[in-house]
């Protein structure tokens, strides 16, 4: 069963659900509606800022106010009220038309980032380490649509989408940041859509959103699905666990492109499961 959140609008693109210990909210994008939404749990109370460019995703930083965030220009620090980016690096100067999708934290304080054609269309994206003292790392590449890193509690290893590709690969990760080699974990068939954003729970479940089939699925640590929760939405792209016990699901979706009343919207499932903590950016 899914529910509307009251008030969360309808997103071109939502994007880069973040679960807010700190500020006991959960934070998602509008990628193309440049903007970062925000719906506090105690009162369901939902406000956003204007972005002065596409952002990607937006994740709270561990020792300090505010946000790393990745716009279409790069990795940014903002902060709220009133609304303030800090550009720390453009990984990509030379590809205009590029723009950072999708991105999470792990417990070193790390963020991995991929970036996109704006277009959809062709391999000019990578995969990259944003690292806490604010060194940039290509790690990865090329992708088309990378999507939702999910990382394993001790950061030991990974999954990382490449949507066009309807794959989501599985990397082990070094202990310097490095990645070894991809190997495909799930491939999806036709009738399943395309995998999108991506989360893990605390019993090791790969929960991925499903791009055009209007679901989110979770598969065992063998990449076999094991169930599925319908949205009333064809376009979905990102959940996070929130509150208290990380037992509520927060699911973005996109309108862009389709005539569906509920697209765009933000949804609350029941994961029937916890989720692990989410992570921060740790410069």
């Amino acid at each position: 069963m899914a529910a509307v959140v009251a008030g969360s609008g309808r997103s071109i693109l939502g994007e880069g659900a973040f679960w807010s210990v700190r500020d006991q909210a959960v934070y998602w994008v509008d990628i193309l509606g440049h903007r970062l939404n925000r719906v506090r749990l105690a009162d369901g109370a939902v406000d956003g800022w204007a972005m002065p460019e596409a952002i990607g995703w937006a994740i709270a930083r561990r020792d300090a106010p505010g946000f790393v965030a990745g716009f279409a220009s790069g990795f940014a620090l903002l902060t709220l009220d009133p609304v303030a980016i800090v550009a720390i690096a453009d990984p990509e100067p030379d590809r205009p038309d590029n723009r950072m999708n999708d991105a999470k934290a792990d417990r070193h304080g790390r963020i991995w980032a991929g970036t996109m054609p704006f277009s959809c269309e062709g391999d000019t994206g990578n995969f990259y380490r944003l690292d806490p003292d604010r060194t940039v790392t290509r790690v990865d590449g090329p992708y088309c649509v990378p999507n939702g890193p999910a990382i394993a509690a001790d950061a030991g290893w990974m999954f990382h989408t490449d949507t066009a590709r309807r794959t989501i690969y599985r990397y082990p990760i070094h202990d310097d940041g490095s990645l070894g080699a991809r190997s495909p974990h799930i491939v999806f068939p036709d009738e399943w859509g395309s995998p999108d954003g991506m989360t893990l729970d605390a019993d090791g479940g790969l929960w991925v959103a499903h791009w055009g089939t209007g679901q989110v699925s979770r598969f065992d640590p063998a990449g076999a699905r094991e169930r599925s929760i319908a949205l009333p939405a064809s376009q979905i792209t990102s959940m996070a666990f929130a509150g208290a016990d990380l037992d509520r699901m927060f699911v973005t979706s996109a309108a862009d492109g389709v005539e569906e009343a509920e697209a765009g919207a933000l949804f609350e499932v029941d994961p029937g499961c916890r989720g692990l903590a989410p992570q921060l950016f740790g410069g």
